[in-house]
């Protein structure tokens, strides 16, 4: 899963993050209300992770611009630190779709947002994710470039997957591995051999390169000009 957590407080957001990518999922943070906002509204995420008490903007209104303004229907688990019936009646109203009461359990965090999400794509058919002109639809799990159609084997498949859905941050290597083994990645460099043959395929000569290798530190599927500002 592709996860942003929103979350003003810097140590307990480090621990939910370390916690989900150790578990094999993506997340991208946010401290306060508008920032958390913006990458909510500008990127695709699987499920969200609000905290109620933000600096900037409250969750209930972050949630509410999210769905009456924005139109985004992404799972959102909201974060509250009082166990009143007004709080929570009221994050539901404002579009939330769960919450949990701190301090909570990290475990009991990812089963909820991994129902949240079963949930989500149970009843609706999953989004088609673009990079450019590179296309992947996980429906029928085939991946197209400007009409071309590409092959690739089930695990370059879900590299692929994973740096599309990332796109353009840059998932580093150990995070990659992760979410294509899990806890059990191979002891050979099969990473490399993988991503080699996504290159392969994707970046054919005369297109532009969208897999850039950044040295020591991982990958990032992205057009040439997402690099600039």
């Amino acid at each position: 899963m592709k996860i942003l957590v929103i979350e003003d407080n810097p140590d307990l957001a480090a621990n939910v993050c370390d916690f989900l990518e150790a578990k094999g999922h993506i997340t991208d943070a946010a401290g306060d209300g508008i920032t958390g906002l913006h990458l909510a509204v500008t990127h695709d995420y699987d499920a969200i992770v609000l905290d109620v008490f933000l600096p900037g903007m409250d969750g209930f209104t972050l949630c509410r611009k999210l769905r009456e303004e924005a139109g985004k229907s992404t799972p959102v688990l909201m974060l509250t630190a009082r166990d009143s019936l007004e709080d929570r009646v009221a994050g539901l109203e404002f579009g939330a779709d769960d919450y949990v009461i701190k301090p909570f359990a990290l475990r009991e965090l990812e089963a909820r947002l991994k129902a949240l999400v079963r949930r989500a794509r149970g009843a609706a058919a999953p989004k088609v994710v673009r990079v450019a002109d590179l296309e992947f639809d996980p429906a029928l799990m085939r991946v197209q470039r400007n009409g071309r159609l590409i092959e690739l084997p089930p695990i370059a498949l879900r590299v692929l997957e994973t740096l599309m859905r990332a796109s353009p941050r840059v998932v580093k290597r150990d995070e990659l591995e992760r979410a294509v083994w899990g806890d059990d990645p191979p002891d050979s460099d099969a990473l490399r051999t993988h991503i080699h043959a996504v290159r392969n395929a994707i970046d054919a000569p005369g297109e532009a390169a969208l897999l850039h290798t950044l040295r020591g530190i991982g990958y990032r599927l992205a057009p040439p000009d997402a690099f600039h500002p």
